[in-house]
């Protein structure tokens, strides 16, 4: 398998059966699409305003790996957290539902407060969108795995942004947040040595630099990393004024190729690195 298409092109996957490098990138939230979904969402909603915008275009075209995005908005389902990640009021039907504060799997609202939900979902509904999260993890999944089988271990590469200061529904509500946040929960999904690698790349090209904080990884940095098992993942986080006007959405063309020439050179000395020598 080299490309796969998720159910109702929901992602795209680049999968080399022989993989060059034991790097994978993911890019769950970089999506727009929402076409067969959109009845179930709020009339007039803003797609790009939760988007990890462009994100996907910062990775794209880095050399060798495997590497996995997602044409789906978040709004439709958000593949950075477990499908039962969901509320009683955005799923009545869901037998056990795992939240209460309206953002997860399901969304019922944007980080701006505004309604992201036209109606509720039914049980068919929801399990819709969780094939779309069971086939993002089986295409992970066979990424690591052939990196694995072929290297010995892996190292996936979550690739996120987010708002350059705390909004009012965010822990860290107000405070301008580090240019990069590597999460590596807690030091628990990767090796230290790379964790470190990663900060430092960062740092050496004048970027400020927190690890953890305000995001310590998501399900995907969770689910896949085990080092004890030599399956390493690390999540990034950038700014977004780094690269993008965050209120017209215009990309900086400056910011953005700095940014990108950043990410790969990071994704060249990944590629060169062994945690088992650490």
């Amino acid at each position: 398998m080299e490309d796969l298409t998720g159910p109702w092109g929901s992602f795209v996957a680049h999968l080399p059966n022989d993989p060059l490098t034991p790097v994978v990138v993911s890019v769950p939230h970089a999506g727009l699409a929402i076409a067969g979904f959109e009845m179930a969402l709020a009339h007039g909603l803003e797609v790009r305003a939760d988007a990890d915008l462009l994100v996907d275009k910062l990775y794209e075209g880095a050399p060798k790996g495997a590497f996995l995005k997602a044409c789906y908005s978040r709004f439709v389902c958000d593949l950075n957290r477990h499908p039962d990640d969901v509320s009683q009021r955005a799923v009545p039907a869901h037998p056990s539902p795992a939240n209460n504060h309206g953002r997860g799997f399901v969304w019922e609202i944007t980080t701006d407060e505004l309604p992201a939900m036209a109606r509720p979902l039914s049980l068919a509904e929801w399990e819709q969108r969780k094939q779309i999260h069971a086939a993002f993890y089986v295409a992970i999944r066979t990424a690591l795995e052939r990196a694995h089988e072929k290297f010995g271990f892996a190292i996936l590469v979550d690739g996120h942004s987010m708002p350059s200061r705390g909004k009012s529904t965010h822990a860290d509500a107000g405070r301008d947040r580090a240019d990069i946040v590597p999460g590596d929960r807690v030091g628990t999904t990767c090796a230290p040595a790379l964790s470190k690698l990663v900060g430092n790349h960062f740092a050496n090209e004048g970027y400020s630099v927190r690890f953890n904080d305000p995001y310590q990884g998501g399900f995907i940095t969770t689910h896949h990393g085990h080092p004890e098992n030599q399956i390493h993942a690390i999540q990034i986080e950038m700014r977004r004024d780094l690269y993008m006007n965050e209120r017209t959405f215009d990309t900086q063309n400056e910011g953005f190729d700095r940014l990108r020439s950043t990410l790969f050179s990071l994704l060249r000395r990944l590629d060169a690195f062994d945690p088992r020598n650490t």
